[in-house]
């Protein structure tokens, strides 16, 4: 995971959505009435949470139309709505309507105004033989440290197993990702977290990020380039990444859902969502967007979408937080005090498979977080070569080159066991993962043992094993 992990924040989303538009003038002009005489203040996007009933989200949207705000999307799934609003009293006055009661708790999702500007409404319901080398193959030693190569002598995985790459973008025009690409369930999430199905609006702009992470996921077999962890199955766009590289929470939310309702057996979360790198159990707005994004990535376990995510490039012990001077990062950060309430998201959420990384040495990378119980597996990360954008190959280091292994051994195991879920797969991501020692020359923060410490978690993502019956 990256942002330079941005590069932190990036290193180097029901069978169908229904849809009710209103006009962005009808809305603006409502907010205007209900504002009344209060002074317009920075426009802003908050998450409101409600029980996860029609008749309570519908309350909570009432509430925040009758605060001032413009409802953007609504899951009624769990019982978030997403909302937009000038009022700068706005989580004041929502809890002060007639329906206030049925606001659980509500939070601004940034520190920074909005950049993308207003939003309209919108709701959301409910074969095998031995393989030919590609011409670069020979080159990617971290397909042979986690038995990449020899698991694809059995299969190269199924196209009926989709991926979801949530990422900055994926050129699907580049010849290694066009065999497997699906254009139909790709979707843009950064327009303050509606999707767009635009064709292209999930391509990248700015970024070749999640082209990389595509190609290491699942480059095809086809003659040209590199070869992905599981090059026979399917992968979609899910960009949750804005033009200046920042992840808000209705971006990820967005994604996540979207991802779910696609039926993507596995996504990809080589990021962390911004602005703050920890969020806070508190009872503002990090409490409040912590639970909104904890029931979202809950429901889509629920739906059958595993979430694979980068453990972050801080070199940080998670399971041992104290401070924390990279937040927020969309205005000015600053230090603060926190503590193991605070998560790294997505890649701390409950189900969420949380990857680091290791070097060619299989030691644990320089910049890779760690902790106790904090890791589930390790694989590799550091100048890890795949696809980037215009036809191109390069090298990049971080957990968001380390993640996208995993993600690849999970559609795997689902090609392999079709009928197995999320828990299924990640207790035979643990199971199965090759023991890894902490460092012969002893490394405090390596605490555990070899069959569970904080640089490896259970080990080493093993491919060969998720393809063994």
């Amino acid at each position: 995971m990256s942002r330079t992990s941005r590069p932190r924040r990036l290193a180097a989303g029901l069978s169908a959505a229904a849809l009710a538009c209103v006009s962005l003038a009808a809305a603006t002009e409502a907010t205007a009435a209900t504002a009344g005489a209060t002074a317009a203040g920075p426009l802003m996007n908050y998450v409101v949470n409600t029980k996860a009933t029609p008749g309570h989200v519908r309350k909570a949207e009432d509430a925040v139309k009758d605060a001032g705000g413009t409802v953007l999307t609504s899951y009624r799934q769990f019982g978030v709505v997403v909302a937009q609003s000038t009022n700068p009293n706005f989580r004041t006055d929502i809890r002060a309507t007639h329906n206030g009661r049925e606001v659980q708790s509500v939070g601004a999702t940034r520190t920074a105004a909005v950049s993308e500007g207003p939003g309209g409404l919108n709701g959301i319901d409910d074969a095998e033989a031995t393989p030919v080398l590609d011409p670069r193959e020979g080159e990617q030693w971290d397909m042979v440290q986690i038995k990449a190569d020899q698991a694809h002598a059995v299969t190269d995985g199924s196209r009926s197993v989709l991926v979801g790459i949530n990422d900055s973008g994926v050129d699907d025009t580049h010849p290694d990702l066009a065999p497997n690409f699906d254009a139909a369930d790709s979707v843009s999430c950064v327009d303050n977290g509606v999707p767009d199905t635009t064709t292209g609006a999930w391509r990248p702009t700015t970024s070749s990020h999640g082209t990389h992470v595509a190609g290491t996921v699942a480059a095809a077999r086809n003659g040209v380039g590199i070869v992905g962890v599981a090059p026979g199955v399917r992968i979609a766009s899910v960009k949750v990444v804005n033009d200046d590289g920042f992840i808000y929470p209705e971006y990820s939310i967005c994604g996540i859902v979207w991802a779910a309702q696609h039926n993507m057996a596995v996504t990809n979360h080589s990021y962390f969502i911004d602005p703050f790198e920890f969020w806070c159990k508190d009872n503002g707005d990090q409490g409040a967007v912590q639970e909104a994004v904890r029931r979202a990535y809950a429901w889509a376990t629920d739906q059958g979408t595993l979430s694979v995510a980068a453990a972050g490039n801080s070199n940080y012990d998670l399971s041992n937080k104290t401070t924390d001077s990279n937040s927020p990062n969309d205005t000015t950060s600053v230090t603060r005090t926190i503590n193991n309430d605070c998560l790294d998201m997505p890649t701390e959420l409950p189900g969420v498979i949380t990857v680091a990384s290791t070097t060619q040495a299989r030691a644990k990378s320089s910049f890779s977080n760690f902790g106790l119980n904090k890791i589930d597996v390790a694989a590799p990360g550091s100048s890890i070569l795949s696809t980037l954008p215009g036809n191109r190959y390069g090298l990049a280091s971080g957990t968001s080159m380390a993640s996208p292994h995993v993600t690849g051994v999970a559609a795997l195991m689902k090609s392999t066991h079709p009928w197995w879920g999320p828990r299924d797969i990640e207790r035979a991501l643990h199971h199965e993962a090759d023991d890894t020692a902490c460092p012969t020359t002893p490394d405090p923060r390596c605490t555990g043992t070899t069959t569970n410490n904080a640089f490896y978690g259970e080990g080493i993502t093993d491919a060969l094993d998720a393809v063994t019956p």
